[in-house]
């Protein structure tokens, strides 16, 4: 199936290049169009090599605010009937429809593309929260429909991907057309995974959606706690991991987003032995219980979620990564210039240390951080130390 296995026209999975991240938050909620996102893409298309590229966008379904929107993509007709029969076993649906897209030249054939907005029937998962009952609906599509895949499950925000250049997968998709508090957006070149539709970033489960540029070495150890805890990794690539994780350590097991910071990033044990008391404690409690969920190897990521958006990069900066504050917006980039493309009236920017959260929560303007210092992670209310 062409949208599944497409052809790499270099004939090489590894062409030397590197991911194109962006994102943006306005922390008042309102909405914007997307020509930022489009226009800080553009500008890093040296970044991507056309196999590869897609946006997230928060608050875009307002009229269908407290509904799933499961996006969904489809081998043909026939397994798209098989996912709505599924989907109406087990969720209300309130609308369905095609996900409007424009044919782009040069690009690839895609998948069938669909979207709906559901809601769990009544009685029918009781024993388990919501929330974790929807995950396991994706999953169960994802890991035993082979012509279906759902890419985008979250409430009112939603995921639109593909194979191709971030100017073709914005017409194709009309990106244009919505408005969003919050953007993320990514221009890719697949590591160690070949390019295809479902493969592409943003990865997202419920409304986590996550951006990666980099190469995270413990992706087999990550895999296996994550399976543990009853995710299924099925897509073939290290980002997966991220997105999973994070749902686990935030949403699951309700860990400040400073401390799952820490978690990813944390310092190595002879950073760990020469801080005081209680900070050192704190590290070695976060290192010994969740050992197995540290990214290793060159990463940045944009981790996004209803009402807020986490930047972070590796301990030793690997990866680049850049931020910048307009008014009530953070913007967050691999790169400077696209910033400023996004927005010439930037008033401050900075490179975040490696392994410090950069973020911005809807009602709470985001602020620079002082010049050298660390976030602490002990008292996440108190932003710096």
């Amino acid at each position: 199936m062409a949208w599944a296995n497409c052809e790499n026209r270099y004939n090489d999975e590894r062409v030397s290049s590197a991911c194109g991240l962006f994102g943006f938050m306005d922390t008042t909620g309102q909405r914007h169009d997307g020509s930022r996102a489009i226009k800080a893409l553009y500008a890093m298309k040296e970044r991507g090599n056309g196999l590869g590229a897609g946006f997230a966008v928060y608050g875009l379904y307002p009229e269908w605010a407290d509904q799933y929107a499961f996006h969904v993509m489809c081998r043909d007709e026939a397994d798209r009937l098989e996912v709505e029969d599924y989907l109406r076993r087990y969720f209300r649906i309130a609308h369905a429809e095609p996900i409007p897209h424009t044919p782009v030249k040069g690009m690839v054939e895609g998948p069938i593309l669909w979207r709906y907005f559901v809601a769990l029937l009544e009685g029918i998962e009781e024993a388990q929260a919501e929330e974790d009952a929807v995950i396991q609906h994706v999953m169960r599509i994802n890991s035993q429909m082979d012509g279906a895949f759902v890419f985008s499950s979250g409430k009112n925000m939603g995921i639109f991907k593909g194979v191709g250049h971030p100017e073709q997968i914005a017409e194709f998709y009309r990106m244009d057309t919505y408005q969003g508090y919050l953007w993320t957006a990514h221009n890719r070149f697949p590591t160690n995974t070949p390019g295809w539709w479902g493969g592409a970033h943003p990865f997202g489960l419920l409304d986590w959606s996550v951006v990666h540029n980099g190469e995270i070495s413990s992706y087999g150890i990550n895999r296996r706690y994550l399976e543990m805890h009853g995710y299924l990794c099925t897509m073939r690539t290290d980002t997966e991991v991220v997105a999973y994780a994070a749902d686990l350590l935030m949403r699951r097991h309700g860990l400040a987003p400073e401390w799952a910071a820490a978690v990813f990033a944390s310092p190595l044990w002879n950073e760990i032995e020469a801080m005081p008391e209680p900070e050192q404690g704190f590290y070695r409690a976060i290192r010994q219980t969740y050992g197995s969920l540290l990214l290793n190897g060159p990463f940045t990521v944009i981790i996004a979620r209803t009402g807020q958006m986490i930047g972070l990069g590796d301990r030793i900066r690997l990866r680049p990564l850049v931020a910048g504050i307009k008014g009530s917006m953070l913007y967050i980039s691999s790169e400077l210039s696209a910033i400023h493309l996004a927005e010439p009236a930037i008033e401050f920017t900075w490179t975040p240390l490696g392994g410090v959260p950069v973020m911005a929560r809807l009602g709470s303007a985001p602020e620079p951080p002082p010049s050298g210092h660390r976030m602490s992670v002990l008292a996440p209310e108190v932003r710096y130390a």
